[in-house]
C-alpha cells in the first residue's frame, strides 16, 4: 500500500556559488526546509482523511471531530488525496508514514504491514471493529478467481466478515481450517455464519469442517483423520492459497471465541499456563518464540499444524489492541504472517522491538 514519496523541486542550491547567490541560498534553507515539512504534514493529514472516509465508513463530520478540525477541511484534505494520487481504489501509504523503525520491522520478519488508523482513546472493541472494517476492505485485493481461502473462525474472523465489499470470483472456494465443536454445542451455526459471509462476498464455495475443535483423545483424532470425507478437507488445507486469521490468546481484553465459549476447561488452562503459552491460530497453540510442537494440547487440536500453515503462499493476520502483543510477537517468530493488518497503537509495540 506504499504511495509515492511527495518530492519538491528546486531544493538544490549551489554552496560554491560565493558573494550575495551564496548568502541569499543559505537564508532561504530554513524557510525552504519548513515548506517541505508543512508539505508533508500535509500529505500525512490527506491520507489519515483518506483513511477514516474510504476505509472505515465514518462521515466527514465524525472525521473532523477526530483530527480537531473543521468539516471543510475535512473536505478539502480528501479532495487533496484524490488529487494527489493518494486514492484509487484503496487507501495507499506514502513513505513518509512507514518510518525506518516501521521499516525495520517488515524486512526482519519479512511482513507487509498495513496500519489502520485508530484514535488513543478507542476502547478495545470499537479498535477491533474499525481494524476489521480495513481488513475487509484490504482482503479484496488477496482473493479472486481460481483461488482457495482458509479461514480461522473467531472474534476477528466474525467482525471482518461484517464488514467485507462484494467481488464477483469464479471457481473459487472458502475452507474451514478448524472444527468448531465443543461439550456445550456443535459449533456449525457459528462458524458456518462466518464461512457463508465469506462465501456469499466472493460467489466462493464453502467447504466446511464439521469436527471437534478439541478431541477427548489424540487416538480419536488420528482415527478420523484417515476417513476419506475428512481428508478430502484435509487436502483442500493443503493446497490454499491464502489463509485468513486473527491472534486468540489467554489474556486478551477481547476474550477470543475458544477462550470464553466452553473449549477449555480448568485443566487445559493449567496445561497451557504450564506450557508457557503466548497465543493460537486456528486453536493451535504456540510460545513466544514460535514453537508449538510439543505443546500437549495441540495433539488433540483440529487446527492445521502450525509449520503446515507456513507454507501457505500469502497469510494474512488481523490483530487489534496492545493485550495481543504477546500473541502476535510469537506469530512472528514462527514465521505465520506474509500480511499483518493491525492498529497504530498495537504496531508501536513492535517499533520497540
Amino acid at each position: 500500500m506504499n504511495a509515492p514519496v511527495v518530492e519538491t523541486s528546486g531544493e538544490r542550491t549551489a554552496e560554491h556559488s560565493g558573494g550575495a547567490d551564496a548568502s541569499n541560498s543559505t537564508e532561504k534553507r530554513p524557510e525552504r526546509a519548513a515548506e517541505h515539512q508543512v508539505a508533508n504534514e500535509r500529505v500525512r493529514d490527506a491520507l489519515r482523511a483518506a483513511h477514516l472516509y474510504y476505509m472505515q465508513d465514518l462521515t466527514m463530520e465524525a472525521i473532523a471531530a477526530e483530527l480537531h478540525t473543521s468539516r471543510s477541511s475535512v473536505s478539502r484534505l480528501i479532495s487533496y488525496a484524490r488529487e494527489a494520487g493518494l486514492v484509487e481504489i484503496q487507501v495507499k501509504t506514502p513513505a513518509e508514514r512507514i518510518s525506518t523503525a516501521l521499516q525495520r520491522v517488515q524486512d526482519k520478519h519479512h511482513v507487509t504491514v498495513h496500519v489502520v488508523p485508530v484514535p488513543d482513546s478507542a476502547n478495545e472493541v470499537d479498535r477491533l471493529e474499525r481494524v476489521a472494517m480495513s481488513a475487509a476492505r484490504i482482503l479484496g485485493q488477496f482473493f479472486d478467481s481460481n483461488m482457495t481461502m482458509g479461514i480461522a473462525w473467531g472474534s476477528t474472523m466474525s467482525a471482518v466478515s461484517r464488514h467485507l465489499q462484494p467481488k464477483v470470483t469464479h471457481n473459487s472456494q472458502i475452507v474451514q481450517l478448524n472444527g468448531a465443536a465443543n461439550t456445550r454445542t456443535t459449533g456449525i451455526v457459528y462458524a458456518s455464519e462466518i464461512m457463508s459471509r465469506f462465501g456469499l462476498a466472493y460467489g466462493a464455495y464453502v467447504q466446511q469442517f464439521p469436527v471437534p475443535a478439541f478431541f477427548d483423545d489424540p487416538a480419536t483424532k488420528q482415527v478420523l483423520w484417515r476417513e476419506r470425507s475428512i481428508r478430502r478437507v484435509l487436502d483442500i488445507q493443503k493446497h490454499m492459497d491464502v489463509a485468513l486469521f486473527g491472534l486468540g490468546t489467554p489474556n486478551s481484553e477481547v476474550p477470543g471465541h475458544v477462550y470464553s465459549s466452553g473449549y477449555l476447561d480448568e485443566n487445559d488452562f493449567a496445561s497451557l499456563a504450564a506450557s508457557n503459552v503466548v497465543g493460537d491460530v486456528a486453536t493451535v497453540f504456540y510460545r513466544a518464540d514460535g514453537s508449538s510442537a510439543d505443546v500437549p494440547i495441540n495433539s488433540r487440536a483440529s487446527g492445521p499444524p502450525l509449520d503446515q500453515l507456513a507454507r501457505v503462499s500469502r497469510r494474512v493476520c488481523v490483530v487489534s489492541g496492545k493485550s495481543r502483543m504477546p500473541a502476535l510477537r510469537g506469530a512472528l517468530a514462527a514465521h505465520l504472517i506474509t500480511d499483518l493488518i493491525v492498529d497504530e497503537a498495537t504496531v508501536h509495540g513492535l517499533l520497540d522491538e
